[in-house]
C-alpha cells in the first residue's frame, strides 16, 4: 500500500500562441506549441485514515480549500471512485504564480497522476486527461509533457518530437497578470492574418530539430494585449535579445518572458545581468534551466 508519494509539477512555456476565434460559449479556440521546462514546483502526499482533503502550502495568499486546483483535481478523483480515507497535499510552489507557465495545473495534474497511483484507480494518462479538462484547460497537457501542439480550448493534444536541448533563461516581472482580463481584451475575432503567429511552421521546425527556426516563429497574439499594458514585458524581452538570446517570447498570458539560449556561457551570464546585473530592476523572479520532456512526474 502506498502511503506517501512524491511528485515534481513543471511549468511549461508556449514557443508559440495563436487565438483562432471567440466561442459561443465564451472560451476561445487556440493553436499553440506547449513545451516542458525543468523548473517544477513539489507535491506531496501522504493517506491519511481520517477521511477528507487538507492542503497546505508554503505560501500564506493560497488558498488552502477547494479553490486551489489541487484539492479541486483530489476531490474530482475521490468523489468518483468514492475514496473512503483522506489525503493531505503538501504544496510547495517554487515556480511563478500567476505567469503565464500553468503552475496551478501543472500541479493539479500532479495530484491526479498521484491519488490515481495511491489508491490503485487504474486510470490510463489518457484517462487522466480526459478529466483534468474538467479542472483547467492546460491540465491534460501537463500530464502529457514534452513537446505538442495544443489545438481547441487546449485539450486536444497532438505530441511532438522532442526539442533539442538549449539553455532557456526565464524572468517574471514584479507583476500578475489576469488571464481572464487579456482574453476579454484581445478581440480574437479582429485580428489581421499577419498578426498570426506561423504554428504550422513551428510544428515543421520542431520536426526537423532545428533550434534557430524554432527560434525565429516565435509569435504570441496575447502578447498584444499584454505587453501594451505592462512595457516591461518588451524590455524584458530586449534584454534577452541584447544577452545573445535567438530570441525571447512571452509566455501563456503573461507576464514570464522567456530566451532561447544556444551558448550556455551567454545563458549563464544573460541569468547574472537578469538577477544581479544591469537588468535586474526588470525581473523579480529569474530561472536558468532547459527544456524537460520525461513525462514521469515521480522523484
Amino acid at each position: 500500500m502506498i502511503t506517501t508519494l512524491k511528485l515534481r509539477a513543471y511549468g511549461k512555456i508556449n514557443l508559440a500562441l495563436d487565438v483562432l476565434r471567440k466561442r459561443e460559449d465564451g472560451y476561445h479556440d487556440v493553436r499553440m506549441i506547449m513545451q516542458t521546462v525543468g523548473i517544477y514546483d513539489q507535491v506531496d502526499l501522504r493517506r491519511k485514515e481520517e477521511p477528507g482533503i487538507t492542503v497546505e502550502t508554503n505560501l500564506s495568499y493560497l488558498p488552502v480549500n477547494e479553490n486551489n486546483l489541487v484539492y479541486q483535481a483530489a476531490r474530482l478523483l475521490m468523489e468518483e471512485f468514492q475514496v473512503k480515507e483522506g489525503l493531505h497535499i503538501q504544496l510547495k510552489k517554487f515556480l511563478p504564480v500567476a505567469a503565464g507557465m500553468a503552475g496551478g495545473s501543472s500541479d493539479a495534474a500532479a495530484v491526479l497522476y498521484g491519488v490515481n497511483k495511491m489508491f490503485g484507480l487504474g486510470l490510463s494518462k489518457e484517462a487522466l486527461m480526459e478529466r483534468g479538462v474538467k479542472i483547467g484547460a492546460d491540465v491534460p497537457y501537463c500530464l502529457l509533457r514534452g513537446t505538442a501542439l495544443s489545438e481547441g480550448i487546449g485539450e486536444k493534444l497532438t505530441p511532438l518530437p522532442p526539442m533539442p536541448q538549449c539553455q532557456v533563461v526565464i524572468a517574471k516581472p514584479g507583476i500578475s497578470v489576469s488571464t481572464r482580463y487579456v482574453y476579454e481584451n484581445l478581440h480574437a475575432n479582429e485580428l489581421r492574418q499577419e498578426q498570426h503567429p506561423d504554428i504550422d511552421g513551428m510544428v515543421e521546425a520542431i520536426r526537423s530539430r532545428d533550434l534557430y527556426q524554432v527560434a525565429g516563429r516565435f509569435g504570441n497574439v496575447l502578447e498584444l494585449v499584454t505587453e501594451s499594458k505592462y512595457p516591461v514585458i518588451g524590455e524584458l524581452k530586449q534584454a534577452m535579445k541584447e544577452t545573445g538570446a535567438l530570441n525571447a517570447l512571452m509566455s501563456g498570458s503573461g507576464p514570464t518572458v522567456f530566451g532561447l539560449y544556444a551558448s550556455p556561457k551567454a545563458a549563464r551570464n544573460a541569468y547574472e545581468a537578469l538577477r544581479y546585473g544591469r537588468y535586474a530592476s526588470l525581473a523579480k523572479q529569474v530561472y536558468l534551466t532547459n527544456f524537460f520532456n520525461n513525462s514521469k512526474p515521480t522523484r
